[in-house]
């Protein structure tokens, strides 16, 4: 592995500096699961890590009471989201998936940032974040913009950032009084792997709970880059939500997805567990949804 030098900048703008002073020579570094196995293999040889640990607003966990924004600091670990009684009760589809990646040991210091970042067309925590409209706030040397998480990804591995900018967090809106979010996490045995599918499905009702207000099903491992299901989506918007039409949107989404054959599972299926995990996802949607009603 080659030498390289450790900075430890302890605010966004410092680091964006030191990225600036030593250009394409530096690489942020977060928890470092990803770039360490990179430095390793010789994929990545910087002559500078740029650590983003030290800054504080970027390790925060924070729900506004006010505005009932959800704010999460890229470099908040995975660990920290799964232990959160507020991410379990608020945001299970959130829990269901950083509570499935790697170890413990990994989701100690590995960061939801670094997972979106990675760019990996298996990226546990990209689909929930899809799922529940998130938006990453950017920030690099000409400033800050704001993109939807679903936008970040354009293929495998590589995504929107531009030179030197920095995932900063992902903020989430409020949600709807009578909304329900599951994700499941596909893969050959029970045990630390990587997804053969992940598929996420999050149901907003109306007051009636049961005509479909807003359908969200998201879908990992089913193309270069996550995916939403919009034909599906479409389907269930302002329809009654029962066991036969979330049936008929799991084919749907199953139809969407751009699976295909690998060492790891063929594609066809792929889409058989799309099309049943989208009807089992949709009613434990449903499940959460009437336990707190």
């Amino acid at each position: 592995m080659k030498e390289f030098k450790y900075l430890s900048p302890t605010s966004v703008e410092e680091a964006i500096d030191f990225h600036g002073q030593h250009s394409e020579t530096a690489r942020y570094i977060g928890g470092g699961t990803d770039v360490i196995v990179k430095l390793k293999d010789g994929w990545m040889e910087p002559d500078f890590l740029i650590s983003l640990k030290k800054i504080q607003e970027m390790s925060e966990l924070h729900k506004n009471n006010a505005t009932g924004e959800l704010s999460i600091g890229a470099m908040v670990t995975h660990a920290t989201l799964e232990k959160s009684l507020m991410i379990q009760n608020e945001y299970p589809i959130i829990y269901d998936a950083v509570s499935n990646i790697g170890s413990l040991q990994v989701r100690n210091v590995g960061t939801i940032g670094g997972n979106l970042i990675n760019a990996v067309p298996s990226a546990d925590g990209a689909i929930p974040l899809i799922a529940l409209d998130g938006m990453a706030l950017l920030h690099g040397p000409d400033g800050e913009r704001s993109a939807e998480v679903k936008d970040l990804f354009i293929a495998p591995y590589k995504t929107i950032l531009k030179p030197g900018e920095i995932l900063k967090k992902i903020t989430i809106q409020p949600q709807a009084p009578h909304t329900g979010s599951a994700y499941i996490k596909f893969g050959r045995r029970a045990a630390m792997e990587l997804p053969l599918i992940g598929i996420g499905v999050l149901l907003s009702l109306d007051d009636d709970l049961q005509t479909c207000t807003k359908a969200r099903i998201c879908l990992g491992v089913a193309g270069p880059i996550p995916i939403r299901a919009f034909d599906a989506e479409k389907l269930l918007a302002g329809k009654k939500i029962n066991e036969e039409i979330l049936i008929e949107a799991g084919k749907i989404a199953a139809d969407e997805s751009k699976v295909r054959d690998s060492v790891r599972g063929k594609a066809w299926h792929r889409k058989e567990m799309i099309r049943v995990q989208v009807k089992r996802m949709g009613l434990k949607c449903l499940e959460i949804i009437k336990d707190k009603n």
